[in-house]
């Protein structure tokens, strides 16, 4: 089954998985800050994983990278990765600074704790409404986030690339307060076996044409 199938057979769940996901993360993310989010309709696809780098604009971007590893009923990666400018206005938001006190671009320790924290919301709230469309049990690791490039961020699942798929579930997550503008990149790298569970409990049969 090539990349184009599963697209038009799949791209419908999996954007019903964005969008429980993502509202279920705008409402735990509106209780952190006691402030409403307005999120948009995320932009949901499946993609081979040497696209991904064209996702985010090239390997020589700097972003930040918030990893975990996904166990339970299926095992693979999940990243989660925000643009300097996006994790800026994040921690603007987290902590009600104004726009002009953080345009240094500079994340500090407690920024970076933060951020942390959000991936983890962020990817345990769209794993969730996975499990619950599925009946899968999920589980995901504490987060590991660091500043790098691009390409060194995507690394770390690639290393691992001799037991993962090729194929990757994306999902844009983009959520704004007053002028702050946040565009996250969320990818689900699941083992090829755990691909085909995911397919199995949708009713998609998965064959080798």
């Amino acid at each position: 089954m090539n990349i184009d199938n599963l697209n038009s057979i799949l791209i419908d769940v999996f954007k019903e998985i964005g969008n429980i996901g993502s509202g279920n993360a705008a409402t735990a993310l509106a209780s952190i800050i006691d402030k409403k989010i307005d999120m948009a309709v995320p932009q949901v696809n499946i993609l081979e994983f040497k696209h991904v780098t064209d996702i985010l604009g090239g390997g020589e971007i700097p972003v930040v990278g918030i990893y975990f590893e996904l166990d339970g009923d299926i095992e693979g990666n999940i990243l989660f990765i925000l643009n300097i400018d996006s994790a800026v206005n994040l921690v603007n938001i987290l902590f009600n600074r104004q726009k002009e006190n953080k345009e240094n671009k500079e994340l500090e320790d407690m920024d970076m704790s933060a951020l942390s924290e959000i991936g983890n919301i962020l990817a345990a709230s769209y794993v969730n409404s996975l499990s619950s469309l599925t009946g899968l049990t999920l589980k995901i690791s504490v987060p590991s986030i660091s500043i790098d490039m691009a390409g060194a961020i995507l690394s770390v699942p690639a290393i691992e690339f001799g037991q993962l798929g090729d194929k990757v579930l994306f999902i844009e997550t983009q959520f704004e307060e007053d002028d702050k503008l946040v565009i996250g990149d969320l990818f689900l790298i699941p083992k090829m076996d755990s691909f085909k569970k995911i397919l199995e409990k949708l009713g998609v049969s998965y064959g080798n044409n």
